[in-house]
């Protein structure tokens, strides 16, 4: 199976993502806990990440949350983006997130 590697710019935390796996489950697996969790499911919004580079498919998310002006931004939530490369990441300021 293929893995994507992911380098989060606000931890500085480095984690692989297997093909098919969101970035919010890979970076749990590793302990990494970046973001508040909330759903899971691309509805509410707490897990928003920034992605400086890399590419990546997207599951359904709320427009609310991540409407068409924040995906062109790069601004998504890590429960429902699935890595097809290496991703640099950020976790999204102000969004109640925290580092541990």
């Amino acid at each position: 199976m293929v893995a994507y590697q992911v380098y989060n710019r606000t931890t500085g935390d480095r984690f692989s993502c297997e093909e098919g796996q969101s970035v919010l489950k890979a970076m749990e697996s590793k302990g990494y806990k970046c973001v508040p969790v909330g759903c899971r499911g691309g509805g509410c919004g707490f897990c928003m990440i920034k992605v400086i580079s890399g590419s990546y498919e997207c599951g359904k998310m709320s427009k609310r949350h991540c409407p068409p002006e924040a995906l062109e931004n790069g601004e998504v939530l890590a429960c429902r983006i699935y890595p097809t490369k290496d991703l640099v990441i950020e976790c999204h300021p102000g969004a109640g997130n925290f580092a541990d």
